[in-house]
């Protein structure tokens, strides 16, 4: 139990998908002008997480491991096609509740709903969750379970929503800010990022 809280805690202020790795950073600056459309698509990325890392898990331990199929074969060079079929498959689910449920989100989000299926943080949750396969358990990112995978994955995607949503309050408040001319729009907003992963790096010296 402690692995998984220490898992889950890392996975959000740690290895921050966007403040360590700067993942995703496509949608992330796109979309994160307001708190609203940042939540919603944070909630989309965290519920994608959430379905395919597991599922991507299952797959490389049940189906594209060393043996897990036939003795001595290894499929394992089939991870990066797979991966991306099943959360493709998982982003047209999202895709189609948001559009059902919450049609003015849907338009707020426009194009980068669909593109989430090339948000290369939920890639790289994956492909990640595939490397801590094979380290050491004693390790605090080891991933041995479908539970670790659970916990990783839910714990990446509120990571990614915490980022995004701090970086449209931000955005909201520099609306009415006196920023100069030639960093207003995206140059005052690559500043800041800069400046957050700066502090996000505080708990990098954490023993989780």
């Amino acid at each position: 139990m402690e692995h998984i809280v220490n898992l889950f805690f890392r996975s959000i202020f740690v290895d921050n998908m966007i403040f360590a790795f700067f993942l995703g950073m496509c949608s992330f600056l796109a979309v994160s002008k307001n708190v609203k459309t940042s939540l919603g698509l944070g909630i989309a990325v965290t519920f994608v997480l959430f379905v395919t890392v597991p599922a991507n898990y299952l797959l490389q331990t049940m189906v594209l491991g060393p043996d897990c199929l036939f003795p001595g074969v290894d499929l394992s060079y089939l991870a990066f096609i797979l991966f991306i079929a099943v959360i493709a498959g998982i982003v047209q689910l999202v895709e189609m509740i948001v559009e059902r449920f919450s049609p003015v989100l849907y338009a707020s989000l426009g194009i980068f709903l669909p593109l989430i299926a090339v948000n290369c943080a939920i890639m790289g949750a994956s492909l990640f969750m595939q490397q801590r396969i094979n380290m050491d358990p004693s390790s605090s990112q080891y991933i041995g379970s479908i539970t670790d995978a659970v916990a990783y994955a839910i714990g990446s995607g509120m990571g990614w929503t915490l980022a995004i949503v701090a970086m449209g309050a931000i955005r909201e408040k520099m609306a009415y800010s006196d920023v100069p001319k030639p960093l207003q729009g995206l140059g005052i907003s690559f500043i800041v990022v800069g400046l957050m992963a700066m502090a996000m790096m505080c708990f990098s010296g954490l023993k989780i």
